[in-house]
Order: structure tokens, then sequence, then C-alpha cells
């Protein structure tokens, strides 16, 4: 890593001028989770990249899909230090920022740059199908299995390890839990109108928070949240099959919000997925994630066990809980979700939009998605809370 801050996290989404379309399309969502999990995207080359007092300036043509907090890989620039992934700091027309310990001075060479992926791998692939699994060796090494030949909806599977795009062993959730697979929902109308989206991950997991409705009606704003990849976990000596698969067990999308990261658990939507249990012995076991303080019966910024928003008494801050995952019949904790967090504060309608962002007090940045609590048919804000997750990282 040649930045000077960290740059495990990644955030990418549809407010990125040339993001990936999701949309009610066959392998719309294979198409963003390779750009963003794999690739990279909106490769540019530079007029100039220049150094000021501690600042790096790219300059170039035309517009970029870089924003604050993203991550870019820099190549081709003859000040080493410039090259490889950097954190962006601010954004201009023509420009991108971003902080480094280089001396002040003019890089030279054909400079070019793009968004960052994830660095996960693509193992396998098919029509309109794809495996991914991390490409990290301290990982736990299981796989991604999505179906994507469907419009409004994507099949999501689990495997410890597989061999082909339609082969594995270990499948969570079971075909006994759900048969095919879990659902992540693309869009509410099978066309090519675009969704709003969110891709955010580190080298271990990543989460796929959709606006699937807003393909439908601008005004449809609420958003769920899915996810897969290994927790925090709390094992001493480690947990190996601690992977996770968030999902949903509905194909009707403006209602596929059970059981998310963002949303309540109402003590039957335990949709949280993992290869085995704690012990390393049986097949796919149900789980749910909880948040830490506040009420696992409230979606997140819908919860008033803190108050209201902004915190009337002091500081009018936002308070966030950690989401620990939890497995059914046991009740200690398992893991933690990383870099999901759970707002026990309520009337956060009106105050964010989607892509919103606001600064923690120990100055992490956390980008807020919109959630609802009922339906994603919704334009009606007193429904509405809001997820945040840590762009800044590490995760862990």
């Amino acid at each position: 890593m040649t930045s000077i801050v960290d740059t495990s996290v990644k955030h990418f989404g549809s407010n990125m001028l040339a993001a990936p379309v999701v949309n009610g399309v066959a392998g719309s969502l294979i198409a963003a989770i390779d750009a963003c999990g794999v690739n990279g995207f909106d490769l540019k080359n530079a007029t100039s990249l220049t150094v000021a007092g501690g600042v790096a300036t790219l300059a170039f043509s035309g517009q970029h899909s870089a924003v604050a907090d993203a991550v870019i890989t820099v190549t081709g620039s003859s000040i080493a230090a410039l090259n490889g992934e950097q954190k962006v700091t601010a954004v201009g027309p023509g420009v991108v920022r971003f902080g480094t310990a280089a001396a002040d001075g003019v890089a030279s060479g054909s400079i070019s740059f793009k968004i960052a992926p994830l660095g996960w791998l693509k193992v396998y692939s098919g029509p309109n199908k794809a495996v991914y699994k991390s490409a990290d060796p301290t990982s736990s090494g299981c796989y991604l299995r999505i179906d994507d030949s469907g419009t409004t909806f994507a099949r999501v599977v689990g495997y410890e390890s597989m061999t082909d795009v339609d082969t594995g062993v270990g499948p969570f959730p079971s075909v006994a839990q759900i048969a095919a697979g879990g659902y992540w929902a693309k869009s509410s109308v099978a066309s090519a109108a675009p969704t709003q989206w969110l891709i955010s991950g580190d080298s271990k997991a990543f989460f796929f928070t959709s606006a699937a409705s807003f393909a439908s009606n601008a005004g449809y704003l609420g958003t769920v949240t899915r996810g897969f990849g290994d927790p925090i976990t709390q094992k001493p000596g480690g947990d190996p099959y601690a992977c996770f698969l968030n999902c949903s067990l509905v194909s009707t999308v403006p209602s596929s919000i059970d059981g998310s990261f963002d949303r309540r658990w109402d003590g039957t939507n335990n949709q949280t997925f993992s290869p085995r249990t704690h012990t390393g012995l049986g097949s796919a076991v149900a789980q749910y994630a909880r948040t830490m303080t506040g009420s696992s019966s409230l979606s997140s910024g819908q919860d008033s066990t803190l108050g209201a928003f902004p915190n009337e008494c002091v500081d009018g801050a936002i308070r966030l809980s950690r989401r620990a995952i939890v497995q059914v019949g046991f009740a200690g904790i398992r893991a933690f979700v990383p870099g999901v967090y759970h707002i026990p504060q309520d009337r956060l309608a009106g105050s964010f939009n989607n892509f919103d962002k606001f600064t923690a007090t120990d100055g992490r940045r956390f980008m807020l998605m919109l959630t609802s609590s009922a339906t994603l048919d919704t334009t009606a804000t007193a429904v509405f809370g809001a997820v945040p997750i840590d762009v800044t990282g590490p995760w862990r």
C-alpha cells in the first residue's frame, strides 16, 4: 500500500458517474460485482499529476467516477509513492486529489487511474452465472454463487468448496432451508430502468445495498442490505466456518426486506447463514444479526432506544451500535458484522438521503442508505430509517 491512509475498505455506488447500471435485466448484478469486486472501472488517462504540501492532484479531461472517500488505483507515475491504491480526499472539475507523503514535484510518465476494485476473484462463470471468493489468503475460502438469470432478483448460495459454476459442496443455505438459494433484490420492474445501489466491502466481505423499487418510482428510496463473507469471529483459535451469506426468503421484491442487515429481527427472520456451527460440525446453520445497543425488533434509524436524532440532550450526535451474529439455539455472540452498524435513534427521516455521509467522533466517515420498515414501495418519509456503513476502515 502506497497510500498514507488505509485503503482496505472500498465503496462503489450508482452515484458514481460511470458506475455499472443495476436494473431488471439478467446479468446486471454480476456486471456490477465484476466491476466493483474484481476489475475496477472508469479507466482514464491523466493529463498531469503534481504534489504540493502533502496533496497530490490528478488532472484529466472530462469527467470521472471518483468521489470523496473512494479508492482509486494510479499507474504509470514516475514518483513511485503516487502509484497504487489511493484514497480520494476531494474532487473538482477535472481533478482528483489524495494525500501523500511524497515530496513536492511533478510526476512524469503515462499516468492513468481508475476506481480500484475490492480485489476478489471470479473463479467460475456461465451464462448469467458467476462464482466469487475472497483472494485474501487469511479468509475462510468459501464461495459465493450468483445466478443472475432472472430480471428482478438474483439467486445466491454460499459453498464451502466448488469445482465449477454449478457444482459445490457444503451449501449455505442448504436446499432444505431455501431450495435454489436465497434472493438478492435488483429491481421491482423487469426493465432497463436503473436502480440506486451501493456495494461496500474489504478483502474478506462485501455488502450489496439495493433501492430496488427506485426503478419504478424515483421517490422509492428505501434500501435493503445483504452481504457475503467473513465476519469478525469471537472464537479463540478461529472459526473457519463462520463465513456468512445474508439473503431474503421472498421473491417479491418490494417485500424482500426480511432478515436483512439494516432491519429488525422479529424472532423468525434468521437469514444469515453459515456453512457449519462454531463447533465445525454439521451443515448449514441459520443465524440472526442483532444489535448490541438498541432494539433488535426495530430497524436502524427507527429505533428510539436512545431517543431521537439529533441527540436532543447534549451534542446532536448520531449514535452507533455494532451488529452481532448469533446462532439459532445459542445465546452467545459468534461474530460481529464488519462495517455495517445500527442507529438506535429515530426521526432520521427528512434529515438524510441515500449516499449522504457523516463523520463520527473518532474521525471515521460513514455513508447512510435509507431503510424502510415495511416495503420498498413507499415515499412516506415517516417509515424511513438509515443504515450507516463505515467507508473509512479498517473494518477489522
